[in-house]
């Protein structure tokens, strides 16, 4: 199957209008002539060859210039296309940067151990539409969604800590990773959200926040990572774990994945991260029509090749049999 890199381009074919305009007009007024009362006596004469040879000419030239306009377009061969039923859905990452994430006890801590995952989640998916929010005292848009998983994996590799001011605003983060996933063209929306705390800051309530992402059928799967009363302080003799009133709100990150359809789950320890992930990655799959072309080559070579074949025909004719004295 041939088809045009730059269809647009076949529009150079009007230029066939002015310059058969122009050959008919010189046949015209080129040649010498005489008035004569009658042509009768010339009747039983046939027009030359060489007139006939000359239209040939010219419509050799013609087939050239059609040759290099085609060959300008850029034909292409496609040797099958396929249509086939693939996974694909719109996922947005919202990962809680707060200070508290960086506490050691997931290997090397919550936040590195996060960050790895969730890329190994995203090299999995191949034609989803996946974006990254970040989100700690407020929140912020790291990727749009994209197709790009390699973006997106360098995304999340550049995150830090300690660049959205202090706290947890779940909320937030929850709005704004809805925001960016009702950008997709996908029937199927999700947010994964991955936060070690409570809601402490930010303008809107969690489960406010949930309500909108139902009204917009966006399901919401919430994680909650690390082991209670477990923080990590930084001290003039270097980080120590030490037992602090700190708890990850399970109540309100069970009923915003029940509210929008989605699920909670627990992950105290990396192998527990990793399974929720791929639990996750088994649960948000939907199918899609996708045509897909085995190879793609471009074929505009033979182009070229027919108009030198034909220019090279019309020189030849054109100094040899037709050629003019001075």
């Amino acid at each position: 199957m041939m088809m045009l890199k730059y269809p647009w381009l076949m529009l150079l074919f009007l230029l066939y209008l002015p310059i058969i305009y122009f050959y008919i007009t010189r046949l015209k007024r080129g040649d010498a002539y005489i008035g004569v009362s009658t042509v009768q006596a010339f009747a039983r004469y046939k027009r030359p060859w060489k007139v006939w040879l000359m239209h040939l000419c010219f419509v050799i030239k013609l087939f050239a210039i059609g040759c290099i306009i085609v060959a300008l377009c850029r034909p292409q061969t496609h040797d099958s296309k396929v249509n086939s039923e693939i996974d694909g859905t719109d996922i947005v990452i919202a990962l809680d940067v707060s200070a508290s994430m960086e506490t050691p006890d997931l290997v090397p801590n919550r936040f590195d151990a996060a960050r790895k995952l969730a890329s190994q989640f995203v090299e999995k998916r191949d034609h989803d539409n996946i974006g990254l929010v970040a989100f700690a005292g407020e929140s912020l848009t790291y990727m749009p969604l994209t197709t790009d998983r390699a973006t997106v994996m360098n995304a999340i590799s550049h995150l830090m800590m300690g660049t959205l001011g202090d706290g947890t605003a779940i909320g937030d983060g929850l709005v704004s990773a809805v925001n960016r996933v009702l950008g997709g063209n996908a029937v199927s929306k999700s947010v994964i959200l991955l936060t070690d705390g409570s809601n402490n800051a930010g303008e809107i309530d969690p489960l406010t926040a949930a309500q909108i992402a139902k009204q917009k059928g966006v399901r919401v799967y919430t994680i909650g990572i690390g082991r209670d009363n477990v923080m990590n302080m930084s001290t003039m003799f270097g980080n120590i774990n030490t037992s602090v009133p700190v708890e990850i709100d399970e109540e309100s990150l069970t009923e915003i994945a029940a509210i929008t359809g989605g699920k909670f789950f627990r992950a105290t320890d990396n192998q527990a991260l990793q399974n929720v992930f791929a639990e996750i990655d088994k649960l948000e799959k939907s199918r899609i029509n996708v045509d897909s072309y085995s190879r793609t080559e471009d074929n505009f070579m033979p182009w070229i090749g027919a108009a030198l074949l034909l220019l090279l025909v019309y020189m030849s004719l054109r100094y040899t049999l037709l050629r003019r004295l001075p």
